[in-house]
């Protein structure tokens, strides 16, 4: 089974949860691309759903597949939503935005009552920073803004080379909402909930991929099957 049809598995199983009447929240990259060309067969069969998506990619595969969509500024939650990651730990926390969608990501997934993350099982990792770390930032004060992102880095004790993405065609990668990319080549994020909050409060730091707290599940694809972790939750919850 190649890595196409392992995540179409791992989509497959989340769409498990997904039930009529539901609001969600549509994730982007190639995983939940194919979670999305799913539920647009469900909504074809009867299924009653309305989505909100992470991108515009996501919104033109949403509308290709027929899901009918809304915004969160016309509805107050989402019931679920099912993304992607690059890199998972065993604690749930995730490293994402190598599509460059992270900001639209974050704010969909704490809008929801539960966050479930499709992968396949090279995803899984014992500790976060293997795949570079994205930070949106704004252009504006680029300098003086690494500046900070490296103290920040330094203060949480990793190190790593950061470049400003570049698109295919060779110029700056922008987001869907005007800003650019730098990523980080960390190697080891021994405290990741540490690090995010140190880039979170960084002037020019628009987000991070650093997603602390907010998956609740995730459903891995291997070549063994489907194995689905829930996060542990803290003692008190």
């Amino acid at each position: 089974m190649n890595m196409d049809q392992l995540k179409r598995q791992a989509a497959a199983r989340a769409l498990e949860e997904v039930r009529d009447g539901m609001q969600l929240g549509l994730g982007t990259g190639s995983t939940a691309k194919h979670f999305v060309e799913l539920l647009g067969e469900r909504v074809a069969a009867g299924l009653k759903v309305i989505g909100v998506p992470t991108s515009e990619t996501t919104r033109a595969d949403a509308e290709r597949c027929g899901v009918p969509l809304t915004t969160l500024d016309e509805i107050d939650h989402l019931d679920i939503t099912v993304d992607g990651a690059d890199e998972i730990d065993p604690e749930l926390n995730l490293i994402k935005g190598g599509g460059g969608a992270l900001l639209r990501e974050k704010i969909v997934a704490a809008a929801s009552d539960r966050m479930i993350v499709i992968a396949d099982d090279t995803k899984w990792v014992p500790t976060l920073g293997r795949f570079p770390l994205p930070v949106e930032v704004i252009p504006f004060g680029l300098g003086a803004t690494r500046r900070a992102i490296e103290k920040a880095f330094a203060e949480c004790g990793v190190s790593g080379q950061m470049a400003v993405r570049k698109a295919k065609d060779g110029h700056v990668f922008v987001t869907d909402g005007g800003h650019w990319i730098v990523d980080a080549q960390l190697g080891r994020i021994a405290d990741p909930g540490s690090l995010a909050k140190a880039l979170s409060a960084i002037p020019g730091v628009v987000e991070h991929g650093l997603f602390i707290g907010l998956a609740s599940s995730a459903v891995l694809a291997g070549g063994k099957g489907i194995r689905v972790i829930e996060r542990r939750k803290p003692k008190g919850d």
